[in-house]
């Protein structure tokens, strides 16, 4: 429809139009000799088609070697970081927030920061500590064990003290069961002081009334793979000095005096259920 007349009817003379497409078009530019703006337009034409067509096949051709060896990069780059990180046994590990610290930021404990002679105090709001309903605020308090940072680390351990010391036999013997889990996440963070700490609270708690020990023997599968751990990770300073054995943070140390404290107070079962789980261990009753 394009095509003027003159070239319709020298193309009919030569019989070209029933031959194939592209050598027609190639005859009609270099036979027939079109008007010069019609030649213009499809060379601007084909020049940007083929300069498109030459850009998009660079580019795609770069993108894909770029994100080849972006991705090489970074395979190395964490093969590497697999390699140079070793797994400790020993390593902390992060904890998650605790309740104690949700609660206590809300103000739903009955306390508040004192001090006296010897330092840090907690000052109770009630006037006697035993008649707080145990099922609820002696889990919240160990599961505050995991805290490394004042004041939740203070309240926290002192809490769990005051209401050991307080609440004897009849108060905390039916909570034991709620207890397990915040001890057990308190020793799996495997940081030192949160485990020394847990492993002073442990013995002050089956000292803490009678039948205490006992009820803790059906729960040492839980408690005492850790121990079995860091049982081993005891200072040995040699001919040194250890000016700081008064705060008692050596673990091994620690370990030793809990699982005796375990064995004392847990009745005729405790020492063949510590043995099960720590072979290492020997007794100090049958000794």
């Amino acid at each position: 429809l394009l095509m003027p007349s003159s070239w319709l009817h020298n193309c009919q003379q030569l019989n070209i139009l029933n031959t194939f497409f592209p050598l027609n078009v190639l005859i009609l530019f270099l036979f027939l000799r079109p008007p010069p703006f019609f030649v213009i337009i499809i060379i601007i034409i084909v020049i940007i088609f083929c300069v498109g067509l030459f850009v998009h096949f660079c580019v795609f051709r770069f993108v894909i070697k770029f994100t080849l060896v972006l991705t090489m990069m970074n395979s190395k780059e964490k093969l590497g970081a697999a390699k140079g990180k070793k797994k400790s046994a020993f390593a902390p590990r992060k904890s998650k927030p605790t309740q104690f610290r949700y609660f206590y930021e809300r103000g739903d404990f009955p306390i508040a920061l004192g001090y006296d002679t010897k330092g840090n105090i907690i000052k109770w709001k009630v006037k006697d500590i035993s008649k707080l309903d145990y099922h609820h605020y002696l889990p919240l308090f160990f599961d505050g064990l995991c805290e490394t940072q004042h004041p939740y680390n203070f309240f926290a351990e002192q809490g769990v003290k005051d209401l050991l010391a307080s609440g004897g036999s009849q108060k905390i013997l039916p909570v034991i069961p709620q207890l397990i889990i915040p001890i057990k996440n308190a020793l799996n963070t495997r940081d030192p002081i949160v485990v020394a700490r847990t492993l002073k609270i442990l013995q002050h708690l089956v000292n803490s009334g009678p039948m205490i020990g006992e009820a803790m023997v059906p729960y040492y599968r839980q408690i005492l793979p850790i121990l079995n751990i860091f049982k081993s990770r005891s200072s040995n300073l040699g001919d040194a000095i250890a000016y700081n054995q008064k705060n008692r943070m050596d673990i091994g140390e620690l370990i030793e005096e809990t699982l005796e404290a375990f064995e004392i107070t847990g009745g005729s079962d405790a020492f063949i259920n510590i043995k099960y789980m720590i072979p290492t261990y020997e007794s100090c009753v049958l000794s």
